[in-house]
């Protein structure tokens, strides 16, 4: 019978402080691996991605756009629906030179949503704009930060507060509709009439639609797609004059609708904008995990970058601003993002409709300066 070795447990802790400096000596990872909610090893993370996948000047650059959405789609993990809209409208009301007006229809093939409109009077069609709000992890209200809830007044104090911290005390689609677009606003998921989110339930939200074959990013990028869509079958619009626009969470929404999407026209995104890279740096607000479901496409930026994934819009006009005092993304990661942008709008012979400005003084706000001057762009586009 072989001899069993016993060590007392009195042992095993006398040398307890000597096997940190041995793992230290043989390249071990220390006993805290975990910086900031970064591994300590995520610049070897980091410098692993290569974006494969990026448009280079050796391609060609709309065989470049086919191959890269392809790539894309595929890790949105939701399937594209085609599900009938059955839109219809279940109020109208006057307003300043526009009128009001909430439709419900079939966002998803699980998902009848209502919906706000604000269409101009007079003849159409119009040009128009689909409306995209964002996250600030305020969940009661989603349509209503960016067209003023006529019909709820719990909700109208809510907005209107919203509005006057981000916007000026404007509302970005009336302010919208009163320059002629028709617009339209819906909710997405945990968001106003689809609510009863938590900030802390996002993670478990996600989880649990992970195991369920969807995922909260891929859910909202497909029906946004499908919001575009929708808009352009409404008689009063012109389809071939539909925007996409968008603060904060919203802007990523915006350029990601529009490169998922052949409705969308022209886009204007404020406040989100970054390489991936210059983003993933610690104590970046971004980093904090749960807000992050909403952008995240598990395993995508193995090949391709933020910046790429934008730019398979290219080259329908697009406009990118953001403060220069933005605490969300760096100067670097703005900088980068835009360089990357602009060679493939420059690839399709098409410098002039990107345009990209920072504006100095200011923060992650859209105020009434930024956006008349992107309103102006707009008007010039469509």
């Amino acid at each position: 019978m072989k001899r069993r070795s016993v060590i007392s447990l009195p042992a095993v802790a006398l040398a307890a402080p000597h096997l940190a400096d041995a793992r230290a000596a043989a390249g071990f990872e220390s006993p805290a691996v975990i910086d900031g909610n970064l591994p300590v090893f995520y610049e070897r993370l980091k410098a692993e991605l290569t974006f494969p996948l990026a448009w280079s000047r050796n391609q060609d650059v709309r065989s470049w756009r086919r191959r890269a959405r392809e790539r894309f789609e595929s890790h949105l993990i939701e399937p594209a629906d085609r599900t009938p809209f059955r839109a219809e409208i279940v109020d109208e009301q006057p307003g300043p030179g526009y009128r009001r007006r909430q439709l419900v229809f079939d966002v998803s093939r699980n998902s009848r949503v209502r919906a706000t409109m604000l269409v101009p009077d007079g003849r159409g069609p119009f040009p128009a704009a689909l409306l995209l709000h964002d996250h600030g992890a305020r969940f009661d209200i989603g349509k209503e930060k960016l067209i003023e809830p006529w019909y709820d007044d719990t909700r109208l104090a809510s907005a209107r507060a919203w509005s006057a911290k981000y916007f000026s005390g404007r509302f970005l689609g009336d302010h919208l509709a009163a320059r002629g677009y028709a617009v339209l606003a819906v909710d997405a998921l945990g968001w106003g009439d689809r609510g009863g989110l938590t900030y802390e339930g996002q993670q478990a939200l996600a989880s649990n639609l992970f195991n369920l074959g969807s995922s909260p990013a891929g859910l909202m990028a497909r029906e946004d797609a499908r919001a575009a869509a929708l808009l352009a079958t409404l008689p009063e619009v012109d389809p071939r004059r539909i925007a996409a626009v968008g603060f904060s969470m919203g802007g990523y929404r915006a350029w990601q609708v529009a490169a998922l999407s052949g409705h969308i026209a022209a886009t204007v995104g404020a406040c989100w904008m970054t390489g991936l890279k210059e983003m993933m740096i610690p104590g970046n607000n971004t980093l904090r995990g749960q807000s992050a479901f909403y952008m995240l496409h598990p395993g995508l930026y193995r090949h391709l970058d933020i910046p790429d994934v934008a730019a398979l819009a290219a080259p329908r006009p697009m406009l990118l601003v953001d403060g220069a005092d933005d605490p969300l993304f760096t100067a670097e990661g703005v900088a980068v993002a835009h360089a990357k942008m602009g060679r493939v709008w420059s690839a399709h012979r098409a410098a002039n409709r990107l345009r990209t400005k920072t504006w100095p003084g200011l923060g992650h706000v859209f105020t009434a300066e930024m956006q008349d001057d992107a309103f102006r762009w707009l008007d010039h586009h469509l």
